[in-house]
Protein backbone atom coordinates (compact mmCIF):
# COMPACT_ATOMS: atom_id res chain seq x y z
CA UNK A 1 0.00 0.00 0.00
CA UNK A 2 1.51 3.34 -0.87
CA UNK A 3 1.86 6.36 1.56
CA UNK A 4 -0.31 8.32 -0.88
CA UNK A 5 -3.28 5.63 -0.05
CA UNK A 6 -2.55 5.45 3.62
CA UNK A 7 -3.46 9.16 4.23
CA UNK A 8 -6.33 8.86 1.57
CA UNK A 9 -7.66 6.48 4.46
CA UNK A 10 -6.76 8.51 7.20
CA UNK A 11 -9.97 9.13 9.18
CA UNK A 12 -11.17 12.29 10.73
CA UNK A 13 -9.14 13.32 13.81
CA UNK A 14 -11.68 14.27 16.44
CA UNK A 15 -11.13 17.72 16.08
CA UNK A 16 -11.99 17.40 12.42
CA UNK A 17 -15.27 15.90 13.13
CA UNK A 18 -16.54 18.16 16.04
CA UNK A 19 -15.11 21.24 13.30
CA UNK A 20 -17.34 19.22 10.61
CA UNK A 21 -20.25 19.20 12.96
CA UNK A 22 -19.75 22.97 14.13
CA UNK A 23 -19.80 24.30 10.41
CA UNK A 24 -23.09 22.33 9.45
CA UNK A 25 -24.79 23.79 12.01
CA UNK A 26 -24.00 27.14 10.71
CA UNK A 27 -24.70 26.40 7.40
CA UNK A 28 -28.17 25.07 8.99
CA UNK A 29 -29.06 28.31 9.69
CA UNK A 30 -28.00 30.45 6.54
CA UNK A 31 -30.11 27.66 4.82
CA UNK A 32 -33.02 28.99 7.17
CA UNK A 33 -32.58 32.47 6.71
CA UNK A 34 -32.70 32.47 3.19
CA UNK A 35 -35.75 30.30 3.00
CA UNK A 36 -37.28 32.48 5.67
CA UNK A 37 -37.20 35.44 3.54
CA UNK A 38 -38.76 33.55 0.55
CA UNK A 39 -41.43 32.45 2.96
CA UNK A 40 -42.96 35.38 4.74
CA UNK A 41 -42.49 37.63 1.10
CA UNK A 42 -46.18 37.57 0.57
CA UNK A 43 -47.48 37.30 3.91
CA UNK A 44 -45.25 40.75 4.58
CA UNK A 45 -45.82 42.33 1.62
CA UNK A 46 -49.67 41.76 2.58
CA UNK A 47 -49.11 43.64 5.75
CA UNK A 48 -46.66 46.11 4.72
CA UNK A 49 -48.76 47.08 1.40
CA UNK A 50 -45.81 46.02 -0.77
CA UNK A 51 -46.72 45.33 -4.89
CA UNK A 52 -44.05 43.18 -6.80
CA UNK A 53 -41.58 45.85 -7.25
CA UNK A 54 -41.31 46.32 -4.21
CA UNK A 55 -40.91 43.28 -3.08
CA UNK A 56 -38.34 42.62 -5.80
CA UNK A 57 -36.65 45.85 -4.13
CA UNK A 58 -36.60 44.72 -0.88
CA UNK A 59 -35.01 41.52 -2.19
CA UNK A 60 -32.12 43.71 -3.68
CA UNK A 61 -31.82 45.89 -0.81
CA UNK A 62 -31.35 43.14 1.85
CA UNK A 63 -29.06 41.44 -0.70
CA UNK A 64 -27.16 44.50 -0.46
CA UNK A 65 -25.36 42.68 2.66
CA UNK A 66 -24.15 40.10 0.69
CA UNK A 67 -21.21 42.89 -0.83
CA UNK A 68 -20.91 44.40 2.30
CA UNK A 69 -19.78 41.16 3.57
CA UNK A 70 -16.91 41.81 1.26
CA UNK A 71 -15.42 43.92 3.91
CA UNK A 72 -15.30 41.37 6.54
CA UNK A 73 -14.43 38.44 4.67
CA UNK A 74 -11.19 39.63 3.25
CA UNK A 75 -10.22 40.29 6.96
CA UNK A 76 -9.93 36.39 7.44
CA UNK A 77 -6.59 36.89 5.32
CA UNK A 78 -5.30 39.48 8.14
CA UNK A 79 -7.12 38.44 11.47
CA UNK A 80 -7.51 34.78 11.08
CA UNK A 81 -10.16 32.72 10.40
CA UNK A 82 -11.26 31.98 13.82
CA UNK A 83 -11.59 35.85 14.49
CA UNK A 84 -13.72 36.55 11.60
CA UNK A 85 -16.02 33.41 11.71
CA UNK A 86 -16.11 34.29 15.65
CA UNK A 87 -17.62 37.93 14.61
CA UNK A 88 -20.23 36.91 12.35
CA UNK A 89 -21.97 34.23 14.37
CA UNK A 90 -22.35 36.97 17.13
CA UNK A 91 -23.39 39.52 14.54
CA UNK A 92 -25.72 37.15 12.86
CA UNK A 93 -27.42 36.52 15.95
CA UNK A 94 -28.19 39.56 17.27
CA UNK A 95 -29.69 40.85 13.67
CA UNK A 96 -31.85 37.90 13.51
CA UNK A 97 -33.48 38.55 16.71
CA UNK A 98 -33.91 42.04 16.13
CA UNK A 99 -35.40 41.62 12.60
CA UNK A 100 -38.26 40.59 14.47
CA UNK A 101 -39.12 43.24 16.49
CA UNK A 102 -38.87 45.44 13.15
CA UNK A 103 -42.00 48.11 13.47
CA UNK A 104 -41.88 48.69 9.31
CA UNK A 105 -40.81 47.38 5.91
CA UNK A 106 -37.48 49.81 6.30
CA UNK A 107 -36.17 48.29 9.93
CA UNK A 108 -36.92 45.28 8.76
CA UNK A 109 -34.75 46.19 5.38
CA UNK A 110 -31.96 47.42 7.97
CA UNK A 111 -31.40 44.62 9.99
CA UNK A 112 -32.07 41.78 7.38
CA UNK A 113 -29.40 43.72 5.62
CA UNK A 114 -27.20 43.62 8.59
CA UNK A 115 -27.63 40.32 9.24
CA UNK A 116 -26.79 39.04 5.69
CA UNK A 117 -23.45 40.86 6.23
CA UNK A 118 -22.78 38.48 9.04
CA UNK A 119 -24.31 35.25 7.50
CA UNK A 120 -22.46 35.20 4.48
CA UNK A 121 -19.71 36.00 6.02
CA UNK A 122 -19.77 33.67 8.13
CA UNK A 123 -20.76 31.07 5.00
CA UNK A 124 -17.65 32.40 3.32
CA UNK A 125 -15.20 31.64 5.91
CA UNK A 126 -16.78 28.55 6.85
CA UNK A 127 -15.98 27.68 3.19
CA UNK A 128 -11.94 28.60 3.97
CA UNK A 129 -12.31 26.47 7.34
CA UNK A 130 -13.44 23.08 5.28
CA UNK A 131 -10.79 23.70 2.45
CA UNK A 132 -7.57 24.66 4.63
CA UNK A 133 -8.55 21.38 7.46
CA UNK A 134 -9.57 18.71 5.52
CA UNK A 135 -7.42 16.40 2.88
CA UNK A 136 -7.64 17.22 -0.39
CA UNK A 137 -9.20 13.55 -0.93
CA UNK A 138 -12.50 14.63 0.32
CA UNK A 139 -12.52 18.27 0.33
CA UNK A 140 -15.43 17.96 -2.08
CA UNK A 141 -17.13 15.49 0.19
CA UNK A 142 -16.63 18.56 3.21
CA UNK A 143 -17.62 21.40 1.69
CA UNK A 144 -20.84 19.69 0.06
CA UNK A 145 -22.01 18.64 2.82
CA UNK A 146 -21.96 21.55 4.88
CA UNK A 147 -23.81 23.56 2.25
CA UNK A 148 -26.27 20.43 2.57
CA UNK A 149 -27.05 21.36 5.91
CA UNK A 150 -28.14 24.85 4.40
CA UNK A 151 -30.67 22.87 2.33
CA UNK A 152 -31.46 21.19 5.83
CA UNK A 153 -31.93 24.14 7.47
CA UNK A 154 -34.45 24.99 4.27
CA UNK A 155 -36.34 21.93 5.03
CA UNK A 156 -36.86 23.21 8.29
CA UNK A 157 -38.27 26.54 7.20
CA UNK A 158 -40.53 25.36 4.99
CA UNK A 159 -41.96 23.17 7.14
CA UNK A 160 -42.43 25.25 10.34
CA UNK A 161 -43.30 29.00 8.55
CA UNK A 162 -46.60 27.98 7.90
CA UNK A 163 -47.32 27.29 11.68
CA UNK A 164 -45.48 30.19 12.79
CA UNK A 165 -47.17 32.41 10.33
CA UNK A 166 -50.76 30.85 12.10
CA UNK A 167 -49.47 32.45 15.69
CA UNK A 168 -50.24 35.99 17.00
CA UNK A 169 -46.57 37.23 16.07
CA UNK A 170 -47.32 35.91 12.60
CA UNK A 171 -44.02 36.36 10.47
CA UNK A 172 -42.39 37.55 13.42
CA UNK A 173 -41.83 34.23 14.85
CA UNK A 174 -39.76 32.86 12.28
CA UNK A 175 -36.89 35.62 13.21
CA UNK A 176 -37.34 34.44 16.89
CA UNK A 177 -37.40 30.82 16.20
CA UNK A 178 -34.52 31.10 14.42
CA UNK A 179 -32.61 33.05 16.48
CA UNK A 180 -32.38 31.49 19.75
CA UNK A 181 -30.57 28.30 18.87
CA UNK A 182 -27.93 30.14 17.33
CA UNK A 183 -27.34 31.87 20.81
CA UNK A 184 -25.83 28.05 21.47
CA UNK A 185 -23.69 28.39 18.45
CA UNK A 186 -22.18 31.38 19.62
CA UNK A 187 -20.84 29.16 22.76
CA UNK A 188 -19.70 26.41 20.74
CA UNK A 189 -17.21 28.38 19.11
CA UNK A 190 -15.32 28.71 22.16
CA UNK A 191 -13.90 24.91 20.80
CA UNK A 192 -12.93 26.66 17.69
CA UNK A 193 -8.86 26.53 16.37
CA UNK A 194 -7.49 28.67 13.66
CA UNK A 195 -6.80 26.54 10.31
CA UNK A 196 -3.27 24.92 10.52
CA UNK A 197 -2.17 27.06 7.54
CA UNK A 198 -3.41 29.87 8.51
CA UNK A 199 -1.01 29.85 11.38
CA UNK A 200 1.83 28.58 8.95
CA UNK A 201 1.60 31.28 7.22
CA UNK A 202 1.34 33.92 10.05
CA UNK A 203 4.31 32.78 11.74
CA UNK A 204 6.38 32.55 8.16
CA UNK A 205 5.94 36.28 7.23
CA UNK A 206 6.53 39.61 9.82
CA UNK A 207 3.31 40.97 10.95
CA UNK A 208 1.25 43.36 8.58
CA UNK A 209 -1.15 46.13 9.49
CA UNK A 210 -4.28 46.59 7.05
CA UNK A 211 -4.44 44.73 3.64
CA UNK A 212 -4.61 47.14 0.33
CA UNK A 213 -8.49 46.97 -0.79
CA UNK A 214 -6.74 46.24 -4.07
CA UNK A 215 -4.09 44.11 -3.34
CA UNK A 216 -5.43 40.93 -5.48
CA UNK A 217 -5.74 43.08 -8.29
CA UNK A 218 -2.14 43.94 -8.66
CA UNK A 219 -1.31 39.86 -8.22
CA UNK A 220 -0.87 37.10 -10.51
CA UNK A 221 -4.06 35.73 -9.61
CA UNK A 222 -5.96 39.11 -11.07
CA UNK A 223 -7.27 37.19 -14.06
CA UNK A 224 -8.44 33.94 -11.82
CA UNK A 225 -10.71 35.95 -9.37
CA UNK A 226 -12.24 38.18 -12.49
CA UNK A 227 -13.36 35.03 -14.72
CA UNK A 228 -14.88 33.72 -10.86
CA UNK A 229 -16.92 36.77 -10.58
CA UNK A 230 -18.02 36.62 -13.72
CA UNK A 231 -19.17 32.94 -13.53
CA UNK A 232 -20.57 33.80 -9.97
CA UNK A 233 -22.64 36.64 -10.94
CA UNK A 234 -24.32 34.73 -14.21
CA UNK A 235 -24.92 31.73 -11.77
CA UNK A 236 -26.51 34.00 -8.90
CA UNK A 237 -29.00 35.65 -11.98
CA UNK A 238 -30.82 32.46 -11.43
CA UNK A 239 -30.41 30.65 -8.79
CA UNK A 240 -30.99 33.81 -6.42
CA UNK A 241 -34.44 33.97 -7.76
CA UNK A 242 -35.29 30.54 -8.04
CA UNK A 243 -36.82 29.40 -4.72
CA UNK A 244 -36.85 33.29 -3.63
CA UNK A 245 -40.00 34.15 -5.68
CA UNK A 246 -41.47 30.79 -5.94
CA UNK A 247 -43.95 31.16 -3.34
CA UNK A 248 -44.94 34.44 -5.30
CA UNK A 249 -45.69 32.61 -8.30
CA UNK A 250 -47.47 29.32 -6.64
CA UNK A 251 -49.61 31.77 -4.66
CA UNK A 252 -50.63 34.27 -7.39
CA UNK A 253 -50.66 32.32 -10.52
CA UNK A 254 -51.19 29.23 -9.55
CA UNK A 255 -53.34 29.79 -6.49
CA UNK A 256 -51.73 27.47 -4.09
CA UNK A 257 -52.64 28.24 -0.37
CA UNK A 258 -49.92 29.07 2.33
CA UNK A 259 -50.34 25.12 3.33
CA UNK A 260 -49.75 23.70 -0.38
CA UNK A 261 -46.79 25.74 -0.78
CA UNK A 262 -44.83 24.84 2.31
CA UNK A 263 -45.75 21.00 1.70
CA UNK A 264 -44.32 21.10 -2.04
CA UNK A 265 -41.48 22.99 -0.88
CA UNK A 266 -40.62 20.43 2.49
CA UNK A 267 -41.29 17.50 -0.34
CA UNK A 268 -38.98 19.13 -2.98
CA UNK A 269 -36.46 20.18 -0.31
CA UNK A 270 -36.56 16.47 0.92
CA UNK A 271 -36.32 15.21 -2.16
CA UNK A 272 -33.60 17.01 -3.12
CA UNK A 273 -31.49 16.35 -0.08
CA UNK A 274 -30.28 12.52 -1.26
CA UNK A 275 -29.01 15.08 -4.57
CA UNK A 276 -27.84 17.80 -2.43
CA UNK A 277 -25.79 15.66 -0.31
CA UNK A 278 -23.91 13.77 -3.15
CA UNK A 279 -23.21 17.13 -5.12
CA UNK A 280 -19.37 17.33 -3.06
CA UNK A 281 -19.24 13.74 -3.11
CA UNK A 282 -19.42 13.88 -6.85
CA UNK A 283 -17.03 16.28 -7.28
CA UNK A 284 -14.15 14.08 -6.07
CA UNK A 285 -15.24 11.03 -7.73
CA UNK A 286 -15.46 12.38 -11.16
CA UNK A 287 -14.03 15.85 -10.67
CA UNK A 288 -14.67 19.42 -10.69
CA UNK A 289 -15.60 19.84 -14.21
CA UNK A 290 -17.43 16.80 -15.18
CA UNK A 291 -19.80 17.55 -12.05
CA UNK A 292 -20.22 20.98 -12.94
CA UNK A 293 -21.70 19.67 -16.30
CA UNK A 294 -24.47 17.35 -14.22
CA UNK A 295 -25.04 19.65 -11.69
CA UNK A 296 -25.32 23.15 -13.72
CA UNK A 297 -28.05 20.92 -16.11
CA UNK A 298 -30.24 20.06 -13.55
CA UNK A 299 -30.31 23.73 -12.35
CA UNK A 300 -31.35 25.46 -15.10
CA UNK A 301 -33.73 22.38 -16.76
CA UNK A 302 -34.99 22.66 -12.33
CA UNK A 303 -36.05 26.10 -12.54
CA UNK A 304 -37.41 26.57 -16.14
CA UNK A 305 -39.94 23.38 -15.21
CA UNK A 306 -40.39 24.71 -11.63
CA UNK A 307 -41.59 28.36 -13.03
CA UNK A 308 -43.35 27.30 -16.43
CA UNK A 309 -45.29 23.72 -15.49
CA UNK A 310 -48.94 23.56 -14.89
CA UNK A 311 -49.92 21.46 -12.46
CA UNK A 312 -49.01 20.77 -8.76
CA UNK A 313 -47.14 18.15 -9.58
CA UNK A 314 -44.73 18.57 -11.87
CA UNK A 315 -44.34 22.15 -10.80
CA UNK A 316 -42.86 20.48 -7.06
CA UNK A 317 -40.85 17.71 -9.12
CA UNK A 318 -39.22 20.46 -10.61
CA UNK A 319 -38.69 22.49 -7.81
CA UNK A 320 -36.86 19.26 -6.26
CA UNK A 321 -34.07 19.87 -9.21
CA UNK A 322 -34.82 23.73 -8.97
CA UNK A 323 -33.89 23.59 -4.83
CA UNK A 324 -30.72 20.89 -5.71
CA UNK A 325 -29.45 23.28 -8.24
CA UNK A 326 -29.19 26.33 -6.13
CA UNK A 327 -27.71 24.45 -3.46
CA UNK A 328 -25.93 22.16 -6.11
CA UNK A 329 -23.73 24.69 -7.67
CA UNK A 330 -22.24 26.25 -4.55
CA UNK A 331 -19.51 23.28 -3.98
CA UNK A 332 -18.43 23.71 -7.29
CA UNK A 333 -17.64 27.55 -6.92
CA UNK A 334 -16.58 27.55 -3.75
CA UNK A 335 -14.56 24.87 -4.43
CA UNK A 336 -12.80 26.58 -7.21
CA UNK A 337 -12.71 29.70 -5.42
CA UNK A 338 -10.98 27.92 -2.22
CA UNK A 339 -8.30 25.71 -4.70
CA UNK A 340 -7.24 28.24 -6.94
CA UNK A 341 -6.00 30.85 -4.43
CA UNK A 342 -2.60 31.08 -2.05
CA UNK A 343 -3.74 30.83 1.35
CA UNK A 344 -2.56 34.93 1.96
CA UNK A 345 -5.38 35.38 -1.05
CA UNK A 346 -7.78 33.23 -0.56
CA UNK A 347 -10.19 35.16 1.60
CA UNK A 348 -9.73 38.13 -0.36
CA UNK A 349 -10.34 36.73 -3.56
CA UNK A 350 -13.19 35.25 -2.20
CA UNK A 351 -13.98 38.37 -0.64
CA UNK A 352 -13.89 39.89 -4.45
CA UNK A 353 -15.05 37.18 -6.56
CA UNK A 354 -18.28 36.38 -4.96
CA UNK A 355 -18.96 39.34 -2.23
CA UNK A 356 -18.16 42.20 -3.96
CA UNK A 357 -17.98 41.63 -7.79
CA UNK A 358 -20.29 38.46 -8.11
CA UNK A 359 -23.36 39.75 -5.87
CA UNK A 360 -23.92 42.73 -8.18
CA UNK A 361 -26.18 39.81 -9.69
CA UNK A 362 -27.35 38.73 -6.52
CA UNK A 363 -28.31 41.89 -5.71
CA UNK A 364 -29.89 43.56 -8.86
CA UNK A 365 -31.40 40.28 -10.07
CA UNK A 366 -34.57 40.53 -7.97
CA UNK A 367 -35.12 44.04 -9.11
CA UNK A 368 -35.30 43.19 -12.39
CA UNK A 369 -37.07 40.09 -11.91
CA UNK A 370 -39.74 41.85 -9.90
CA UNK A 371 -40.09 44.77 -12.41
CA UNK A 372 -40.31 42.20 -15.20
CA UNK A 373 -43.18 40.01 -12.79
CA UNK A 374 -45.58 42.98 -13.18
CA UNK A 375 -45.44 43.03 -17.23
CA UNK A 376 -45.36 39.65 -17.67
CA UNK A 377 -46.07 37.25 -14.41
CA UNK A 378 -43.40 36.09 -11.73
CA UNK A 379 -43.36 32.47 -14.10
CA UNK A 380 -42.00 34.29 -17.44
CA UNK A 381 -39.57 36.42 -15.38
CA UNK A 382 -38.14 33.89 -13.41
CA UNK A 383 -37.78 30.81 -15.69
CA UNK A 384 -36.42 33.06 -18.21
CA UNK A 385 -33.02 33.29 -15.88
CA UNK A 386 -32.56 29.54 -16.46
CA UNK A 387 -30.35 30.77 -19.40
CA UNK A 388 -27.40 31.97 -17.43
CA UNK A 389 -26.45 28.89 -15.54
CA UNK A 390 -25.92 27.39 -18.99
CA UNK A 391 -23.52 30.63 -19.82
CA UNK A 392 -21.53 29.95 -16.48
CA UNK A 393 -21.16 26.36 -17.44
CA UNK A 394 -19.70 26.99 -20.87
CA UNK A 395 -17.42 29.34 -18.84
CA UNK A 396 -15.90 26.92 -16.32
CA UNK A 397 -15.61 24.29 -19.13
CA UNK A 398 -13.60 26.93 -21.04
CA UNK A 399 -11.69 28.71 -18.34
CA UNK A 400 -10.87 26.86 -15.74
CA UNK A 401 -8.93 23.88 -14.75
CA UNK A 402 -9.33 20.57 -13.27
CA UNK A 403 -8.57 20.56 -9.55
CA UNK A 404 -9.86 17.16 -8.28
CA UNK A 405 -7.35 15.40 -5.65
CA UNK A 406 -4.96 17.97 -5.33
CA UNK A 407 -3.44 20.32 -2.64
CA UNK A 408 -3.84 23.45 -1.96
CA UNK A 409 -0.45 24.62 -2.19
CA UNK A 410 -0.73 22.98 -6.54
CA UNK A 411 -3.80 24.14 -7.38
CA UNK A 412 -3.05 27.58 -6.43
CA UNK A 413 0.20 27.30 -8.58
CA UNK A 414 -1.86 26.01 -11.38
Amino acid sequence: MTAKAEVQKTPFTPYQRRLFAFLSVASFFEGYDFLALTQILPNLGAEMGLMPRHEGLLVGVINAGTMIAYLLVRKADQWGRRRVLTVTILGYTLFSLLTGLAPNVIVFAVCQLAARVFLIGEWAVSMVYAAEEYPSDRRGMVIGVIQAFSSLGSIVCAGVVPLLLATPLGWRSVYFVGGVPLLLMAVARRGLRETSRFQEQAAARPAEGAQPLGRILRSPYRGRMLQLAVIWGLTYVCTQNAVTFWKSFAVRERGFSDGEVGASITFAALASMPLVFAAGKLLDVVGRRKGAVIIYALAAAGVLGAYSLGSRAGLTAALVFAIFGASGVLPVLNAYTTELFPTDLRSDAIAWSNNLLGRIAYILSPVFVGVAAEEVGWGSAVSATAIFPLVALALILWLLPETRGKELEETARI
